[in-house]
């Protein structure tokens, strides 16, 4: 496997979001550009904030989620990198709080910021790192899903959260390096 050269956190741009559950994509980027000590700025012909760190891109769409897309395609197209040399971070309804799963291609699941990407690039091909937000029904929650993601995680989910920010960013080797296989192993594994 190819290492991957675009690293793309999914989120929703503006303070009112920036601690939601939706943009758990942003906080894993941000974490990895200190980590590469590299600095994102606005870089409006990408419709995002983007940095760049030897090979890697890493890039934050500033479009709202639903539009995730048009900043993907523009960076991916403008440096020619293959969907799947192209790993997206993004919140996922399907896995409790703290849960992992890194895979290639599959379907959207009904989060927009997965369908616009799939859309603006013509195939599902790029690789996913689903971190776990759970559902509101899961967790016996009343809310709505569209209010569910767009709030803060609850104090008891957010430990769970962060400490699998931790472990992506502890799997961050592999997955530079193109060890999908042995990032899954370590990220699919029983959290410790």
């Amino acid at each position: 496997m190819n290492p991957p050269r675009l690293i793309v956190g999914l989120g929703n741009p503006g303070l009112e979001y920036e601690a939601t559950r939706h943009n758990v994509g942003f906080w894993f980027v941000d974490h990895l550009a200190d980590k590469m000590k590299t600095r994102l700025a606005l870089q409006p012909k990408f419709y995002g904030k983007a940095g760049r760190a030897g090979e890697i891109w890493l890039l934050e769409p500033t479009t709202f989620m639903n539009r995730s897309g048009q900043a993907v395609a523009a960076l991916a197209n403008f440096y020619k990198i293959p969907p799947e040399e192209i790993l997206v971070i993004h919140d996922e309804l399907d896995l409790p709080p703290g849960g992992i799963r890194l895979k290639q291609g599959g379907g959207n699941g009904g989060h927009n910021g997965l369908k616009d990407i799939q859309a603006r690039l013509g195939t599902p091909d790029f690789w996913r790192l689903r971190l776990g937000i759970g559902h509101p029904r899961t967790l016996g929650l009343a809310q709505e899903v569209v209010d569910f993601v767009l709030h803060q995680p609850r104090k008891e989910e957010l430990p769970d959260i962060e400490h699998a920010l931790a472990r992506c960013l502890l799997a961050w080797p592999k997955l530079a390096a193109g060890d999908f296989a042995g990032a899954q192993q370590q990220l699919h594994g029983k959290a410790v």
